[in-house]
C-alpha cells in the first residue's frame, strides 16, 4: 500500500515538473528582438501623424478647458541602465487634447546590442504611443526591447511635468 502511494506521489510530482517545464517554453514577445531590423546609425524616428501647428515652446496660445496639459511638442531625454552601462533616449512628443498625435525617439547607443534594442523600440514606438491619453502610457517592452522603455518612460514623466 505505501509503495502504491509512494509511486502516485512521484507520478504528480513528475506531472508537475512537465507541465512547469512545459510552460516555460511558451513564446513571448522577447523574439522580436532576434526579428528587429538594425539599422547603421543610431539617430532614427519613427512615423509621425500629421503636425498640429504648434510650435517647439510647447504652447500653441490655446488650452482646451477639458485637457489637463497644453497642447504642443515637448522634448526631453530619458537615462537608462544597460549591462553595457548607461544610455539614453530623447523623446519629442507633440500633445492635443492630452492625446499624443506625434512621437520621435532618438537613441545614442554607441555598441552593438544597445543599437540594435534602441533602433527596434525606435521603430515601434508609435504603435504603442499614438493616439493614446498621454496619462495612460506606460510603456514596458517594444519590439522586444525592455530597458529602453525606461529611458522613454523617464522622459515621458519630464514631458508630463513640462506640459502641465
Amino acid at each position: 500500500m505505501n509503495a502504491r502511494i509512494g509511486r502516485t506521489a512521484i507520478a504528480l510530482a513528475s506531472g508537475a515538473v512537465v507541465i512547469g517545464s512545459l510552460a516555460g517554453c511558451a513564446t513571448d514577445q522577447s523574439a522580436e528582438a532576434d526579428t528587429a531590423p538594425s539599422t547603421d546609425g543610431a539617430e532614427s524616428t519613427a512615423p509621425t501623424s500629421p503636425s498640429t501647428g504648434t510650435d517647439s515652446t510647447g504652447t500653441d496660445g490655446a488650452e482646451a478647458s477639458s485637457s489637463s496639459y497644453t497642447d504642443g511638442e515637448y522634448t526631453e531625454t530619458g537615462d537608462y541602465t544597460t549591462p553595457g552601462g548607461q544610455e539614453d533616449v530623447t523623446v519629442t512628443i507633440t500633445l492635443a487634447d492630452d492625446i499624443v498625435t506625434a512621437v520621435e525617439v532618438t537613441g545614442s547607443a554607441t555598441s552593438g546590442n544597445s543599437k540594435q534594442y534602441q533602433s527596434a523600440f525606435i521603430s515601434g514606438i508609435a504603435a504603442e504611443v499614438v493616439g493614446k491619453d498621454i496619462d495612460d502610457l506606460d510603456v514596458s517592452k517594444v519590439a522586444g526591447s525592455s530597458l529602453t522603455s525606461s529611458g522613454f518612460n523617464a522622459a515621458l514623466d519630464a514631458i508630463r511635468s513640462d506640459a502641465a
